[in-house]
């Protein structure tokens, strides 16, 4: 017999840690080779952690909802003859138990249970969903946690922030502070009301990632100061040319030619014209991208959203342009994205017309600059001049709306690029070769 560490894979460039989110084996049960042991989570994707042996598993090392660095070893897998490498005893992460006078135990634990109850969202300070979980399991009250001074983006409290509070508050270099009563808890400007609820009613607990979303959307709009500008786009030629060739694309490519990847071309091709939009705030400083990285917003079976990412956009052709986003669709709607296919995204795009929207303002994906809504085509009657004059004609049209970050693009910046996105779909040659 011999022992395997299943370890945490390498997920991605920007990936380092995971949350366990579910055990599909337990010990005991036999596992086989490729077989899905446990299920992760990452701030977007959610998947799932394969065996690289046969046998049966013999020690699980970490619990659900623990957060697990890349490379560490989570479970234990015994293997049938010498294949495997051997491991020595491996103890369970278990946080060592430190002497501590009564005196500071009994003033650690004074807040516990009454920062388990808190609801956070009485605080009007932002924190992240893994930030407020930590906060309930170690008893950190939302006073408390208000006055972390964070070295995150715009002051906000870092997972190891609160870690570092919490060892210094066992330690007793800083004392717990007590629950604030209910009239203190709430800031001043605190304008919700309570939710009432009849008998008929249902209560349902967000999802994982529901949480995660709306944490980010409220985020965003917290970090950012949107202005949006609105442009009609006459689609006509790109309709007609569609129509025209889908059917022998699907043909030769095996892929369904979309109205998207024409969209996306253009938008890479606009980013390209003004690189002010392909950037990113990090608190006073601005980061120009090398790389133009188009998000594509992507709603999932369960109602969800999820943003892949199509890397180095700029230099795919349309054919190229097709397939990539075939794919991340493909994938996002199965399940089967990897985290680092949602990330490195420098401008995002969202195609609010799939759902008959003639158009929108989205919510910037953080930490960029803008987001460009694709609006519903439609059949609408329209001015056409010729050299014989004006004249009434049918004509296919939709909206692009932009949204933009005012802190550090002005109107003339964000109105001048969705003008030249405008300008490449209306300029769209309906004789072109795919």
């Amino acid at each position: 017999m011999a022992k395997f560490e299943l370890k945490l894979p390498k997920m991605g460039e920007s990936v380092a840690e995971a949350t366990i989110t579910n055990w599909l084996k337990n010990v005991g049960e036999s596992i086989a080779a490729d077989e899905a042991v446990l299920e992760i989570a990452t701030d977007k994707v959610d998947s799932e952690v394969p065996s690289e042996v046969s046998g049966t598993l013999v020690e699980i090392l970490f619990q659900v909802n623990d957060v697990v660095k890349v490379g560490q070893t989570i479970a234990i897998i015994e293997t049938e003859g010498g294949s495997a490498p051997a491991v020595e005893a491996v103890a369970t992460p278990v946080a060592a138990k430190e002497e501590v006078s009564e005196e500071i135990i009994k003033e650690v634990s004074k807040p516990i249970e009454a920062a388990k109850d808190v609801d956070f969202s009485h605080s009007d300070k932002f924190f992240s969903p893994l930030v407020k979980n930590i906060a309930k399991e170690e008893g950190v009250s939302i006073a408390e946690l208000e006055s972390i001074s964070g070295s995150g983006k715009e002051g906000r409290v870092t997972k190891e922030d609160i870690l570092k509070y919490i060892e210094s508050r066992k330690s007793g270099a800083v004392a717990s502070t007590s629950k604030p009563s209910s009239q203190e808890s709430k800031p001043a400007n605190q304008t919700s009301q309570p939710v009432s609820v009849n008998g008929g009613d249902e209560i349902v607990e967000m999802d994982r990632m529901r949480k995660l979303i709306s944490g980010y959307m409220v985020a965003s709009v917290q970090t950012s100061a949107h202005v949006q500008s609105f442009i009609e786009v006459d689609v006509t030629n790109i309709v007609k040319w569609r129509d025209k060739v889908k059917t022998a694309f699907e043909k030769r490519e095996g892929e369904k030619l979309t109205f998207t990847p024409i969209f996306m071309e253009a938008v890479a091709k606009a980013l390209k014209d003004f690189p002010g939009m392909n950037i990113s705030v990090d608190g006073d400083f601005i980061i120009k991208r090398k790389n133009i990285n188009l998000g594509m917003a992507a709603a999932l079976p369960n109602g969800n959203l999820i943003v892949p990412v199509i890397k180095n956009a700029d230099q795919l052709n349309l054919v190229g342009m097709a397939k990539a986003v075939n794919d991340l669709g493909n994938r996002a709607k199965a399940g089967k994205l990897k985290p680092d296919d949602t990330q490195g995204g420098t401008y995002t795009v969202t195609n609010v017309g799939t759902f008959g929207s003639v158009f929108g303002t989205p919510i910037i994906n953080q930490p960029q600059v803008g987001i460009l809504a694709l609006g519903a085509i439609r059949k609408v009657p329209a001015v056409i001049e010729t050299p014989e004059g004006d004249f009434i004609g049918i004509r296919q049209k939709m909206f692009l709306s932009h949204s933009y970050d005012h802190r550090v693009v002005d109107g003339a910046l964000g109105g001048s690029f969705v003008k030249r996105v405008a300008e490449y779909l209306e300029a769209f040659d309906a004789n072109r070769e795919y």
